[in-house]
C-alpha cells in the first residue's frame, strides 16, 4: 500500500490517505488518483510506512526520512517530514529530521518522561 500525506497551509500534514500499489504506481499517478477521489487539486506527498529516522525498517530504501503523521511538516529543501517539537529545549537532528532532547534518555529498560522545566528525564514510577 501507498501511503500519502496531504500538505495544507505552511506545508503541516492535515490528513494521511493510502491507496492501492495497483493505482499508485508512481507519486504523481497517486495524487491524481486522490485528487480526482476528492475533487480538489490539494498538495500530496508519498509518505513510506515503513522509513523512520532516514532508516527503512525493512531494508529497503529510506524515503523522506520519516512517515508522516498528521501534524508533521513537509520540509522541502530536506525533502524530509519532520515530527511537530515537543519541547523547546530540542533540536531538530539533520541525518534523521527527529527531534532530540539536549540530555540523552537514559538506557536502562526503565520508561521516563521529559521535565522541560528541570531538563532531565524523570523516571516513571
Amino acid at each position: 500500500m501507498a501511503h500519502f500525506a496531504k500538505l495544507g497551509t505552511d506545508n503541516i500534514v492535515e490528513k494521511v490517505e493510502v491507496v492501492s500499489n495497483d493505482v499508485a504506481t508512481t507519486e504523481q499517478v497517486g495524487v491524481d488518483f486522490l485528487n480526482n477521489l476528492y475533487g480538489t487539486n490539494d498538495v500530496w506527498k508519498q509518505t513510506s510506512y515503513n522509513t523512520y529516522g532516514g532508516v527503512h525498517k525493512l531494508d529497503g530504501t529510506p524515503f523522506r526520512k520519516n512517515f508522516s503523521g498528521i501534524g508533521y511538516t513537509y520540509d522541502e529543501n530536506r525533502d524530509a517530514f519532520i515530527p511537530p517539537k515537543p519541547f523547546n529545549s530540542w533540536t531538530l537532528n539533520e541525518d534523521t529530521c527527529l527531534w532530540e532532547a539536549p540530555v540523552a534518555y537514559p538506557n536502562d529498560g526503565q520508561l521516563y518522561d521529559w521535565n522541560e522545566t528541570n531538563q532531565t528525564w524523570e523516571l516513571i514510577e
